[in-house]
């Protein structure tokens, strides 16, 4: 799998970031397994790549986002399977725990794994081996465990969605990346790298940002992170004049549902003294009317109006409502498909198997 040009670039100038740096490098050195926490597009990655960097170890670094793939495949690639496992299944193959052997298996968003597989996990994690689906002969690991969430697990546990016996076997060692917004001294350097390598790949030399435009970049809180970065800069450099980035050539002010907005430019008008309660107080208000109207089913009602709503404002995008509702993508999964907001997932078959195994794994 192709690396993104931010996950290639440890550019990590802010004095939050050097000790976090520095934090990481420290745990680098041992085999402790380690769950690294931030939002989206922070570069949780980069991190686990930079600890297996550091690490000495010899074998590759596999990398593997647990929320991107169907149960019934996860299942049989995380852990491997035998010929005639199941349909499909027409030859023997190792699974990401085998193939990352004397190195670094990171699992992204880890917090989608559904219970059973948290099981399996867990199990692996005691007895550092793993038995492929098909077979009962164990395969003994090496492998250096990283995992990522920007889910709260600690709620997730609270909810039993999430197992706390696993949750304590992954944070033996615990990075916390932060925000962009919090780090910013690391948002200039960042804009002036992914401008050397969209410029060169532009044929666009020596493209330089206006005062005002490094101004507009630290003034902005970044709610899609290093990724959104990435994107404006990208964009600033197709629409810039005479090799210099302006204010106006920077694409911001959009709002990431589930994140923070930027300010708006204008004065929003004030609320009326009847509505300017909290959300939450007009909301349990709406609730007792409906409670006291009699309204029929109402807790079914109330779940599948807030699934709709939420999975509208993030534009039908699966991993952000399920961060928005601070549920794993396999729940959020169940609950659009009982009120029919997506289909049902096809029977995986050979040639799901093949194109599944061309795009998951990156060494």
């Amino acid at each position: 799998m192709a690396l993104s040009i931010r996950a290639k670039a440890l550019l990590f100038h802010d004095p939050r970031s050097l000790a976090l740096l520095e934090q990481v490098e420290r745990i680098a050195h041992s085999d402790a397994t380690v769950l690294v926490i931030g939002e989206t597009g922070t570069g949780k990655e980069l991190i686990a790549r930079h600890l297996h960097a550091q690490s000495g170890r010899t074998g590759p670094f596999v990398a593997v986002n647990c929320g991107a793939f169907s149960e019934s495949l996860i299942d049989a690639e995380l852990f491997g399977h035998e010929t005639g496992a199941f349909t499909g299944a027409t030859q023997a193959r190792a699974g990401w725990f085998e193939a990352a052997n004397g190195g670094t298996l990171f699992l992204d968003e880890i917090g989608d794994l559904s219970p059973a597989l948290q099981v399996k996990l867990l199990r692996v994690l005691q007895e550092r081996q793993v038995v492929r689906l098909g077979s009962r002969r164990p395969v003994a690991l090496d492998v250096r465990l990283v995992a990522a969430t920007n889910v709260d697990l600690h709620h997730a546990i609270a909810a039993e969605r999430f197992r706390a016996d696993l949750y304590y076997r992954l944070s033996v060692a615990t990075v916390n990346l932060p925000p962009l917004y919090q780090r910013p001294g690391d948002i200039l350097p960042l804009a002036r790298h992914f401008i050397q390598v969209y410029g060169s790949r532009l044929r666009q030399a020596d493209v330089t940002l206006a005062p005002a435009a490094e101004r507009a970049l630290l003034a902005y809180d970044w709610p899609g992170n290093i990724r959104e970065l990435e994107n404006v800069i990208h964009y600033a450099l197709i629409v810039c004049r005479d090799g210099r980035i302006d204010a106006d050539d920077l694409r911001m002010g959009g709002r990431l549902p589930g994140g923070r907005t930027a300010e708006p430019s204008y004065d929003a008008p004030p609320l009326p003294e009847d509505i300017a309660a909290s959300p939450l107080e007009r909301l349990e208000a709406l609730l007792g009317e409906l409670l006291e109207t009699g309204e029929a089913a109402l807790f079914d009602t109330v779940e599948e109006r807030l699934i709709r709503t939420a999975f509208a404002a993030c534009e039908h995008n699966q991993v952000q409502t399920a961060k928005v509702l601070g549920l794993s993508r396999n729940v959020l999964r169940t609950h659009l498909k009982r009120f029919g907001l997506i289909g049902a997932e096809p029977a995986p078959g050979r040639g799901d198997i093949h194109s599944f195994h061309g795009m998951s794994v990156a060494l």
